[in-house]
C-alpha cells in the first residue's frame, strides 16, 4: 500500500523532470490509473514493463511521451477544456481517449481527431451521441432545420415521397391522406371526392352527380339520366314512359296523351287540333284530313285555271305577231306597166 505522503512526492518529482501540468488538470490527471502507473515507474524499483521516458533537460509538456496520446475517435471532438490533451502536439490527440468529448445528438463527426462536430443538414438527423455520421429522414416525415435530433411525421393532409425531405406537400385535388406520415395520398374512390387540396378525407358525391373511380371529381349526370342518393359511381337512364327533367330528382310520369321514351328529357306531345295519340305513334285527326282534301282541290283548280290562263295569253300573244303581216295595204303605183289596183289579166297561148 502506498504511504499517504506518496502524492507529494509525485508531484515534486514530476516538475523537477519537466512535465508541466496546470492546477486545474491536475485532479483528472492523477486520478486516472495509467498516469499513476508511469509515475509510479519513476520513483519504484525496475519492473519488467519499460517506463516511460522522460527528458529533464528542457521543462515543457513537450517531454511527455507523446506516444501515448490518441486519436480523438470518429464521433467526438478535443475537448478544449480539459489539459489532459495539453501534453500532446496535436489538438485532436489526447492522453486519454476519455479526453474527447463524444457529438451531441444532432451533430456528428466523420473523421477522426477534429476540433469541432458538424451539425446535421436539413433532411438528416442523429438521435444519440457519439455518431460519426447523419440519418436521412424517412419517406412520411421532414426536417427543415439543421442539427436535429429528430424528423418530424407530416400532417394528415400532406406527403412526402423522398427521403431526406424538407417540407411536406399538400394532397392535390381528388386526393386525401387521413393519418400523419404519408409517404403519398390516395385518390378518393369511386363515389366521393376531395374539393380541397390538402384533404384529409374525401366527401361524396351529390344527388344528380357521379364518379367512377378514375374520375378526380364529381360529374353531373347526363341529359335523360338521374340520380337521387349520395356517394353513387354512376347515373341511371330515365326509365320509359318517364321524364326526366332534373338529374337530382325522381322520374316523372309521363302524361296519358304524350310520349316519353326511354331517356326522355321531358313529354313529347302531338300536334294539337291535326294529330291525335294514337298507341305508341301520333296520327292524323279528321280535320286534319278534310283540310287536306279541301286543300288539295282547291291546288288542283289553281294548277288549270293557271294552265287555261297560260294558253290564252299564248295565243294572243301570236295573234297579235300575224295581224302587221295580213292587214298591210300596198302602196299607189304601177306594176308592169298597169296600176297596182286593177285586175290581172293573163294571155293566153
Amino acid at each position: 500500500m502506498a504511504c499517504p505522503g506518496l502524492l507529494p512526492a509525485l508531484v515534486a518529482l514530476t516538475c523537477f523532470v519537466g512535465v508541466v501540468v496546470s492546477q486545474t488538470t491536475l485532479a483528472p490527471a492523477v486520478t486516472d490509473t495509467t498516469l499513476f502507473d508511469n509515475v509510479t515507474e519513476v520513483t519504484s524499483p525496475p519492473v519488467t514493463s519499460p517506463p516511460v521516458t522522460f527528458i529533464s533537460t528542457t521543462p515543457s509538456c513537450s517531454a511527455f511521451n507523446v506516444s501515448m496520446c490518441e486519436l480523438c475517435a470518429p464521433g467526438s471532438q478535443y475537448d478544449n477544456n480539459t489539459l489532459l490533451c495539453s501534453c500532446c502536439s496535436d489538438p485532436g490527440l489526447c492522453v486519454f481517449p476519455g479526453a474527447c468529448l463524444p457529438c451531441n445528438r444532432g451533430f456528428y463527426q466523420p473523421l477522426a481527431g477534429q476540433q469541432q462536430c458538424l451539425p446535421c443538414n436539413q433532411g438528416f438527423y442523429t438521435n444519440f451521441t457519439g455518431s460519426p455520421l447523419c440519418h436521412s429522414c424517412l419517406p412520411g416525415s421532414f426536417n427543415n432545420n439543421t442539427g436535429r435530433d429528430s424528423c418530424t411525421s407530416c400532417s394528415a393532409g400532406f406527403f412526402s415521397s423522398l427521403q431526406s425531405a424538407t417540407s411536406c406537400t399538400p394532397c392535390a385535388l381528388g386526393s386525401f391522406c387521413n393519418s400523419t406520415g404519408c409517404s403519398e395520398c390516395q385518390t378518393c374512390p369511386a363515389g366521393r371526392e376531395a374539393l380541397q387540396t390538402a384533404a384529409k378525407d374525401c366527401t361524396p358525391c351529390r344527388p344528380g352527380m357521379h364518379k367512377a373511380a378514375h374520375q378526380t371529381m364529381c360529374q353531373i349526370c347526363g341529359s335523360g339520366f338521374f340520380q337521387i342518393r349520395w356517394g353513387q359511381e354512376s347515373c341511371d337512364m330515365c326509365p320509359e314512359d318517364h321524364y326526366c327533367p332534373s338529374p337530382d330528382v325522381n322520374p316523372i310520369k309521363c302524361p296519358s296523351d304524350a310520349f316519353c321514351p326511354e331517356g326522355s328529357l321531358a313529354p313529347g306531345y302531338c300536334m294539337e287540333t291535326f294529330f291525335r295519340k294514337a298507341g305508341d305513334t301520333c296520327e292524323l285527326a279528321p280535320v286534319t284530313i278534310a283540310l287536306l282534301v279541301i286543300g288539295g282541290g282547291v291546288a288542283l283548280l289553281f294548277i288549270v285555271v293557271l294552265v287555261v290562263r297560260r294558253r290564252r295569253d299564248v295565243d294572243g300573244e301570236l295573234t297579235m305577231a300575224r295581224a302587221p303581216l295580213l292587214g298591210k295595204e300596198r302602196p299607189q303605183g304601177r306594176y308592169y306597166g298597169l296600176p297596182c289596183d286593177a285586175e290581172p289579166v293573163y294571155a293566153g297561148w
